[in-house]
């Protein structure tokens, strides 16, 4: 009976641990109440809507620099637009990472926009770092690991 009941307050206490993502997970998913600026932007992300998601993104961080999902939604979403400027994504996706270096989806980004450089040293220790991060895996690490791959594949 000890380890039925050792074993339910592991599984008990894992699954009451928050979860922690990038911009695309539900805010709601880790307990928190819902951001409508990152609901809009996401919205906005989803219609590849990239200016529309850096004009809200921008207003966020005029109302709280000091938010690390604003800031990686805004280096992601001028990663994903026309021309982008890769000075401003490396900048808001290393803010985010020093207002929150456990900012999974952070890392994944900025290790992303590495390959889009061609710096795949980098990349993987964001990969590395993600590896520390998920103790138990997590999505970004997998697709992080994925894009790493595939640019590798390409002799890039």
């Amino acid at each position: 009976m000890k380890f039925v009941a050792k074993h339910a307050l592991i599984i008990a206490f894992f699954a009451a641990l928050p979860a922690q993502g990038g911009p695309e997970d539900s805010p709601r998913a880790s307990g928190a109440p819902a951001d409508p600026l990152i609901e809009r932007a996401v919205r906005a992300n989803e219609e590849k809507d990239w200016a529309r998601s850096q004009q809200i993104m921008r207003d966020a961080l005029l109302k709280d620099p000091r938010n690390a999902d604003y800031h990686n939604l805004y280096a992601y979403a001028i990663r994903k637009g026309e021309k982008p400027n890769l000075d401003v994504v490396f900048k808001h996706y290393n803010e985010a990472l020093r207002l929150n270096p456990k900012h999974r989806g952070a890392h994944e980004y900025i290790g992303e926009a590495y390959l889009m450089v061609g710096n795949v040293a980098k990349a993987k220790e964001h990969l590395s770092a993600l590896d520390s991060i998920c103790f138990f895996g997590c999505d970004e690490y997998g697709l992080l690991k994925k894009a790493i791959s595939e640019f590798e594949a390409k002799g890039k």
